[in-house]
């Protein structure tokens, strides 16, 4: 609810030095063996030709999460219902941005079979890029710290959600299931180990009663989504 107040007192807007607001976006998806970040090649300066975050200013009667799903709509051409986006972390070192004092609410999201890159109206180029190229990347103000905390986001996403299983057909193998936590992870897991925690997690995963063909071995029993939206027990990495 907000609340009109009217101030009676010494109060003065322009005693205040004025500063932006703005969203960074972290967009991840799940490419086998790479974990991918969407990125921009700035058209204009400051940092012109660098590569960035999606990001934006937000307007002065605009509410925040609806600047985050305006920049990934607009920006990306990715659809506010095909991704998870939450927020993330705000970011304000007043040297971030070299324009003026600027602070930025960083906001994750993740998407699966997301469409090809499209650059927006003020970006020269987009790319899906591997996190592990983009960490190599110098990028644009600050963003390589906004990088860090989305992908540190996502892979505690993974621990204690269900979001996992987004990223896998309607029916998939534990292998499968298995391969989106190395993905996201950076590491291997022990087989045995993940199935045994998998099915231990009420409600995370159900068994579809079929089997898939595998390059070797035997077929594999397949799963699909369960109820359950959070881990009980949680996955540990």
């Amino acid at each position: 609810m907000i609340v009109n107040v009217t101030f009676n007192g010494e109060y003065n807007p322009a005693d205040f030095p004025p500063f932006a607001v703005t969203t960074d976006l972290v967009i991840l998806t799940v490419r086998p063996p790479s974990l991918e970040v969407l990125l921009v090649e700035r058209a204009e300066e400051p940092f012109a030709g660098s590569w960035a975050l999606p990001g934006g200013f937000v307007g002065p009667e605009q509410d925040l999460s609806d600047a985050a799903g305006a920049t990934l709509t607009d920006k990306t051409g990715i659809e506010l219902d095909t991704a998870h986006l939450e927020q993330l972390a705000t970011f304000g070192s007043p040297a971030r941005d070299p324009r003026m004092r600027v602070v930025s609410v960083a906001y994750l999201a993740m998407v699966a079979n997301p469409p090809p890159a499209a650059a927006g109206r003020d970006a020269a180029a987009a790319e899906w890029q591997p996190v592990s190229s983009a960490r190599a990347t110098t990028l644009a103000f600050d963003h390589a710290d906004v990088l860090e905390a989305g992908v540190e986001r996502a892979r505690a996403k993974l621990e204690y959600t269900t979001l996992a299983t987004s990223f896998c057909a309607p029916e998939f193998t534990m292998a499968e299931l298995r391969t989106v936590y190395e993905t996201v992870w950076g590491i291997a897991l022990d087989p045995p180990n993940f199935h045994r925690k998998v099915l231990g997690s009420a409600g995370f995963v159900e068994p579809t009663g079929r089997t898939a063909t595998q390059a070797k071995g035997r077929p594999a029993k397949t799963y699909r989504a369960g109820p359950a939206t959070t881990l009980t027990p949680p996955l540990a990495r």
